[in-house]
């Protein structure tokens, strides 16, 4: 049967829209950088893959058109709040349901409008691996800004969450004070920089030389709040995820930092009984609601 499913996903092609209101390309030309040849996107899931809470994921590869996907909360619940996500796939691929779809399930729950970022993967090869991620994560919030009125948004609670390679893109997009790319139209003129970044699970944080926080990852008084979750176990080192939080507190910039004992790796938000660091979005759920970002307009 899940062989039967993937022929007919790379037969008919995989339709990664689906559910969402409105998908924008990120850039309305050639996104910037330098040209690449990376194939035919498509899911290249093998029916022999790792289950993850007993069901299979999109492993979405080839991204070469970068868009964002859109998913509105019931008007009745939404607040104003936005997030881009950005899923993870250690710069290969992209886990689109795991870590990007389901999540916006979640916070439409929530009232939060989500923002499933489709970032340019592979990188690999190129140098550094994250400069075109987190120049498509710039670019989106930029764009999510731009659409204050017509979306019905709160321009100062534009978030950014990520997981693995998408928790380091998704830190790079909150602590980079630059833009990675010249302007290019109207919608630049709208700050680059999230509000706030929950990091799940985020990778490469630590200089596995030094033992230290990457030597390019700065922390200033500009940096927003965060939410970080870990696992102790998770062959992803805690160290990069402790190493940032040590770095925020220097700066006295405000942070809730979760380690859980056990996990591992890759869980997005399927909960699994034994597995305590699945409960994540709740606890995730309840710091948006201290911070105020789950407060609708004239509550």
């Amino acid at each position: 049967m899940k062989l039967i499913m993937t022929a007919m996903i790379l037969a008919f092609g995989l339709n990664t829209s689906v559910n969402a209101q409105e998908v924008l390309k990120v850039w309305p030309g050639k996104p910037s950088g330098p040209d690449r040849e990376v194939g035919p996107e498509q899911d290249i899931t093998k029916p022999t893959d790792r289950l993850i809470a007993g069901r299979r994921i999109i492993k979405l590869a080839n991204v070469s058109t970068p868009e964002i996907h859109v998913y509105f909360p019931e008007e009745s619940k939404q607040n104003g709040s936005s997030v881009v996500i950005c899923p993870g796939g250690g710069f290969n691929i992209l886990a689109w349901d795991l870590e990007g779809t389901e999540v916006a399930e979640w916070l439409n729950e929530i009232g939060v409008i989500a923002v499933v970022l489709k970032y340019r993967v592979p990188t690999r090869d190129q140098d550094p691996i994250w400069k075109a991620p987190v120049q498509d994560t710039q670019r989106a919030i930029s764009l999510v800004r731009s659409k204050v009125k017509e979306w019905n948004l709160n321009a100062d609670r534009v978030g950014v969450l990520g997981f693995s390679a998408g928790g380091h893109t998704a830190a790079r997009a909150a602590l980079t004070i630059e833009r990675l790319y010249e302007p290019i139209d109207k919608s630049d003129e709208n700050n680059f920089r999230p509000n706030s970044a929950m990091l799940i699970y985020p990778a490469y944080l630590n200089d596995k030389e030094t033992s230290a926080l990457a030597a390019d990852l700065n922390v200033d008084e500009s940096t927003p709040p965060m939410f970080i979750v870990h696992a102790f176990n998770d062959p992803i080192s805690v160290e990069g995820s402790l190493l940032l939080s040590l770095e925020l507190k220097r700066k006295n910039i405000p942070f809730d930092l979760h380690v859980y004992d056990t996990g591992g790796h890759g869980y997005g938000l399927r909960r699994i009984d034994d597995q305590p660091v699945t409960t994540w979005p709740d606890r995730c759920t309840d710091w948006l609601q201290r911070n105020g970002w789950l407060t609708r307009a004239g509550e």
